[in-house]
């Protein structure tokens, strides 16, 4: 059965935050980060166009990056939910919807 890529993106951004959050070692953050994102890009290259593929790619790191600044304006907590919902959101309209 195949997992959506929303609930990749989604699910290893709230993972690798709240797991550098609680080891308080950053790296292993990064780690889940990088997984979901290679995860997620296999499949999206699998079932999607290259310019796809790098816009969904995009969008993650993005969204990774605009979480630090969006953090210091509402929390942690609403930060990581809003881009993790945001790069869901994108994920499943450029690619899950097609293919689910």
């Amino acid at each position: 059965m195949r997992v959506p890529t929303a609930a990749i993106t989604a699910g290893s951004l709230i993972g690798g935050w709240q797991l550098a959050r609680r080891t308080g070692i950053r790296p292993l953050g990064g780690a889940v980060l990088a997984a979901g994102g290679v995860v997620a890009g296999r499949e999206w290259a699998r079932h999607t166009s290259p310019a796809v593929t790098g816009a969904l790619l995009a969008t993650y790191v993005g969204a990774f990056g605009l979480s630090h600044p969006l953090a210091k304006r509402i929390g942690a907590w609403p930060s990581v939910l809003a881009v993790a919902a945001l790069t869901a959101a994108v994920s499943y309209a450029a690619a899950d919807r097609r293919h689910t």
